[in-house]
């Protein structure tokens, strides 16, 4: 019992420190500005998906699309959405994996694309920075704002790849502000991960 009881306690210690670090760092506050700098472009972007959706049901026009393209216009198709912006939820293109006859197979082909996607994504968001304009006001005037997101950038690669956030968003982001390529690959592989649970979840369901 005392083994146990022992790295119940390591385990508390350590998330204790973690949340200490967070605190310090003003990774928190971070967090919170941010999410109140980027809430007005996300309601305008959902408010005009409810728009567009109630004039053209967008998820209707999406499992036709999988119906009528071929598997491997499909699988372009999810691929390219993966690579920019990955708006179009990867659960749409599970549960058509589930209705052909090498579910598992397809369900992997569709994981390994949104992985490289968004390995893709990383290199678009790089070259995003390239851009003059772009790279002064980065280096001028975010140049605070860069330094901490450098800190937490695998934790937004974890967000990105394991959470119903878009992927390819989060890749782009960890481009913008110049985060290790070999973490990227490295907390990025989660996104496998998030693929299986999901199918385990929707191939049971269907």
């Amino acid at each position: 019992m005392k083994p146990s009881k022992e790295r119940t306690k390591s385990s508390k210690s350590r998330l204790r420190l973690l949340h200490q670090y967070y605190s310090y760092t003003g990774f928190y506050s971070f967090v919170g500005k941010s999410i109140l700098k980027a809430l007005p472009y996300l309601i305008l972007i959902v408010a005009g998906i409810y728009i567009l959706n109630s004039f053209f049901n967008i998820n209707e026009a999406l499992v036709k699309l999988t119906e009528t393209l071929p598997v491997y216009g499909v699988l372009i198709f999810f691929f390219v959405s993966e690579t920019f912006m990955g708006l179009i939820p990867p659960e749409l293109f599970i549960a058509w994996a589930s209705k052909l006859s090498r579910p598992w197979l397809y369900l992997m082909s569709l994981a390994f694309l949104s992985y490289f996607g968004g390995l893709l994504s990383y290199f678009i968001g790089k070259s995003i920075t390239r851009i003059p304009r772009v790279h002064n006001y980065l280096q001028y005037k975010m140049q605070k704002q860069l330094k901490n997101s450098k800190k937490w950038g695998g934790l937004l690669i974890v967000a990105g790849a394991l959470l119903p956030l878009p992927f390819s968003i989060s890749c782009i982001a960890a481009g913008i502000i110049d985060f290790k390529f070999k973490g990227v690959v490295m907390f990025g592989s989660l996104r496998l991960l998030r693929f299986v649970i999901y199918g385990l979840v929707i191939f049971n369901v269907l």
